[in-house]
């Protein structure tokens, strides 16, 4: 009885959640003009912003406030990447991963808990899932420091993601893009300092 009543307010607060992160979606229509953006990167732990992006863009899409879909492309560190693994593979099922740590460690995970509607939300999209090493990572955390955006090491994996989807030609440069940028780094002064 209890174990049935802590899992229903568990579905609750992850719907709550859920609800809030796709307003992000609505954040970017706006800042846009009404548009929706070709491509959104976004580092990817356990997908709440992968899934509240396609959750709010969706919904977009069927009022008719926008005409397309994104192409939605969460990152991963290679470290510990359990979506990126069931990507590779094909599969709809959790792929086995040896997780080591990571700078990054806000999107390390051993175990994917949203697998399928991750997936679902890249594949459907026309995006994917990719995965940046822990040098890329500390690059794109560098470079960003460097122009004045002090982002922590899980945000600069995103960096790294899309630094890695231009030089594959995935990203072209007259592409409508945003990078989502999602956490300070005074949340890891001490990472940033030994990186």
């Amino acid at each position: 009885h209890r174990v049935d009543r802590r899992q229903r307010q568990m579905c609750i607060r992850d719907r709550y959640f859920l609800e809030g992160c796709k307003t992000l979606a609505f954040e970017l229509w706006e800042q846009l003009h009404g548009k929706a953006p070709d491509h959104v990167v976004v580092s990817c732990g356990q997908g709440g912003n992968v899934m509240g992006l396609h959750i709010g863009f969706r919904e977009l899409l069927a009022s008719r406030a926008i005409d397309k879909m994104p192409k939605i492309h969460g990152v991963q560190a290679f470290n510990a990447a359990p979506y990126l693994a069931a990507w590779d593979a094909g599969s709809e099922t959790p792929i086995a991963i040896d997780p080591k740590p990571s700078i990054a460690d806000g999107i390390t995970s051993s175990k994917p808990v949203r697998l399928r509607e991750v997936l679902a939300a890249c594949r459907e999209t026309g995006g994917g899932l990719l995965g940046v090493t822990e040098t890329e990572i500390i690059t794109a955390m560098q470079t960003l420091h460097h122009t004045g955006y002090f982002v922590e090491p899980t945000t600069a994996a995103g960096a790294a993601g899309l630094t890695k989807l231009m030089a594959d030609g995935v990203i072209k440069t007259s592409d409508t893009t945003v990078l989502i940028l999602t956490g300070t780094g005074l949340k890891a002064i001490d990472a940033i300092q030994s990186a």
